[in-house]
Protein backbone atom coordinates (compact mmCIF):
# COMPACT_ATOMS: atom_id res chain seq x y z
CA UNK A 1 0.00 0.00 0.00
CA UNK A 2 1.49 3.36 -0.97
CA UNK A 3 2.15 6.00 1.65
CA UNK A 4 1.16 8.89 -0.58
CA UNK A 5 -0.19 9.50 -4.09
CA UNK A 6 -0.03 12.89 -5.81
CA UNK A 7 -1.57 13.57 -9.22
CA UNK A 8 -0.62 16.65 -11.23
CA UNK A 9 -3.60 17.62 -13.42
CA UNK A 10 -5.10 20.42 -15.51
CA UNK A 11 -8.71 21.45 -16.09
CA UNK A 12 -8.72 20.22 -19.70
CA UNK A 13 -7.06 16.83 -19.20
CA UNK A 14 -9.40 13.90 -19.90
CA UNK A 15 -6.84 11.31 -18.80
CA UNK A 16 -6.47 13.06 -15.44
CA UNK A 17 -10.12 12.34 -14.67
CA UNK A 18 -9.65 8.72 -15.73
CA UNK A 19 -6.70 8.27 -13.34
CA UNK A 20 -8.65 9.91 -10.48
CA UNK A 21 -11.71 7.74 -11.21
CA UNK A 22 -9.59 4.57 -11.34
CA UNK A 23 -7.86 5.38 -8.03
CA UNK A 24 -11.21 6.25 -6.46
CA UNK A 25 -12.68 2.92 -7.59
CA UNK A 26 -9.73 1.21 -5.88
CA UNK A 27 -10.43 3.16 -2.66
CA UNK A 28 -7.12 5.03 -2.91
CA UNK A 29 -6.70 8.48 -1.40
CA UNK A 30 -4.63 10.98 -3.35
CA UNK A 31 -3.63 14.63 -3.42
CA UNK A 32 -4.49 16.50 -6.59
CA UNK A 33 -2.33 19.40 -7.74
CA UNK A 34 -4.19 21.26 -10.47
CA UNK A 35 -1.53 23.09 -12.47
CA UNK A 36 -4.10 25.55 -13.86
CA UNK A 37 -4.74 26.65 -10.26
CA UNK A 38 -1.12 26.21 -9.08
CA UNK A 39 1.11 27.22 -12.02
CA UNK A 40 3.98 27.66 -9.54
CA UNK A 41 4.17 23.84 -9.31
CA UNK A 42 4.56 23.20 -13.08
CA UNK A 43 8.34 23.09 -12.73
CA UNK A 44 8.02 20.43 -10.02
CA UNK A 45 5.79 18.25 -12.23
CA UNK A 46 8.16 18.65 -15.19
CA UNK A 47 11.23 17.77 -13.11
CA UNK A 48 9.49 14.63 -11.82
CA UNK A 49 8.30 13.41 -15.22
CA UNK A 50 10.78 14.98 -17.63
CA UNK A 51 7.82 16.05 -19.77
CA UNK A 52 5.33 18.88 -20.12
CA UNK A 53 2.30 16.64 -19.96
CA UNK A 54 -0.35 15.52 -17.48
CA UNK A 55 -1.41 13.52 -15.65
CA UNK A 56 1.76 12.91 -13.69
CA UNK A 57 1.04 10.49 -10.86
CA UNK A 58 3.68 10.25 -8.13
CA UNK A 59 3.36 7.18 -5.91
CA UNK A 60 5.45 7.39 -2.74
CA UNK A 61 6.06 3.98 -1.17
CA UNK A 62 6.38 3.15 2.52
CA UNK A 63 10.20 3.22 2.16
CA UNK A 64 9.97 6.75 0.66
CA UNK A 65 10.98 5.58 -2.83
CA UNK A 66 8.92 7.18 -5.59
CA UNK A 67 7.47 5.94 -8.82
CA UNK A 68 6.41 8.49 -11.44
CA UNK A 69 3.75 7.45 -13.95
CA UNK A 70 3.00 9.74 -16.90
CA UNK A 71 -0.41 9.56 -18.56
CA UNK A 72 -3.19 7.01 -18.09
CA UNK A 73 -0.96 3.94 -17.91
CA UNK A 74 -2.64 1.18 -15.90
CA UNK A 75 0.22 -1.17 -16.78
CA UNK A 76 2.46 0.95 -14.54
CA UNK A 77 -0.14 2.47 -12.20
CA UNK A 78 -1.72 -0.79 -11.00
CA UNK A 79 1.51 -2.40 -9.74
CA UNK A 80 2.75 0.94 -8.32
CA UNK A 81 -0.23 1.24 -5.97
CA UNK A 82 -0.53 -2.49 -5.16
Amino acid sequence: MPKNITIFTTNTCAYCGMVKKWLGAKGMNYEEVNLDEHPDRQKEAMELSGQLTVPVTVVTKQDDSREVIVGYNLGKLAPAVA
